[in-house]
């Protein structure tokens, strides 16, 4: 198994079906079993775990890419803040960047993404962005000012007497149209530390999925 650690946070690793084979593992296991996938990940972190300084106490954000040879892992490890919340960066710039350098150098091959769940269900919030508003008109203005040809998702919650707004963009938008439509939203909001898994949880659904055509129709 080889490693390279790409910052302070991610580490990029690699296991021939050779290793995995040698550590009692098969290759359909790996692809099927979910319990022996998270095993045999542990595993691996438990060899490397000695030889290097990588803190695991928060969330753990895994990329996995099937080669012909073996399996290609990045782990990214997040920190939790006080109130359970993931220590990200705060500004937008420095959390796509944050994303970039979590990624970087996988390639997306055909077949990787039925094992990019075997070891963490963290990845929903990497194309997700929540804002707070700052009374309900906002998001009549983001409606106004936003393109009629964007296309992302976006749902509306109320939450603690708060209006949030959570933008979800495709993986294939061009990082000029992401910038473009983060910009539009910026101009009436926050970007807010709130995930999505929270307001689901605790807030109240006003609009799903499609908001801002929602209230461009309505008001």
């Amino acid at each position: 198994m080889d490693m390279e650690r790409i910052n302070e946070n991610t580490l990029k690793l690699f296991i021939s079906y050779v290793d995995i084979e040698e550590r009692g593992f098969t290759k359909d296991e790996i692809w099927y079993d979910r319990d022996k996938g998270e095993e045999l990940f542990w595993v691996m972190m438990e060899e490397i775990n000695d030889d290097i300084d990588f803190e695991m106490d928060g969330p753990l954000w895994i990329q996995v890419v099937a080669t012909d040879k073996g399996l290609e892992l990045t782990v990214t490890s997040t920190k939790l803040s006080p109130d359970g919340l993931m220590d990200l960066p705060s500004s937008i710039e420095e959390k796509r960047k944050f994303f970039e350098n979590a990624f970087s150098g996988l390639d997306a091959k055909a077949g990787s993404s039925n094992f990019d769940t075997i070891f963490g269900e963290v990845e929903d919030d990497i194309d997700g962005y929540t804002f707070i508003l700052k009374d309900f008109d906002d998001i009549i203005d983001i409606a106004e000012r936003m393109p009629q040809s964007a296309n992302f998702e976006t749902s509306l919650f109320e939450m603690k007497g708060k209006y949030f707004l959570h933008a979800d963009f495709d993986e294939e938008m061009t990082m000029d149209d992401l910038e473009d439509y983060l910009s539009v939203i910026s101009e009436c909001a926050e970007e807010a530390d709130t995930t999505i898994h929270l307001l689901e949880e605790y807030g109240k659904l006003i609009m799903d999925k499609n908001c801002l055509e929602i209230v461009r129709k309505y008001f």
